[in-house]
């Protein structure tokens, strides 16, 4: 069953904004640690999550799905990133 317009288009904005702040920061110097920078990238997610939330249209079922694709979306979205810091800790 495919996801009712809005709420892809939902998940679409959701992306770009969270991408958009990822691409905004900027590595601390002295640097927090690896795991540190995970747990914040985590709680990002989750209040992407839950300011989506209460945006998504349709049936219960529908409504968790949405927010399960955009979850997973956010989750690949912020690998490299965590990537990329982890290389970062590297020159430390």
């Amino acid at each position: 069953m495919a996801l009712l317009q809005a709420n892809k288009d939902l998940i679409s904005t959701g992306m770009k904004e969270f991408n958009v702040l990822l691409n905004q920061q900027v590595f601390p110097n002295p640097p927090i640690p690896e795991e540190a920078m995970v747990t914040m990238v985590d709680d990002w997610v989750d209040f992407y999550i839950n300011y989506y939330r209460k945006q998504v249209v349709g049936e219960q079922q529908e409504q968790e799905r949405a927010l399960q694709e955009l979850q997973q979306e956010l989750n690949i979205l912020s690998a490299p990133f965590l990537a990329k810091y982890k290389a970062f800790l590297k020159t430390f």
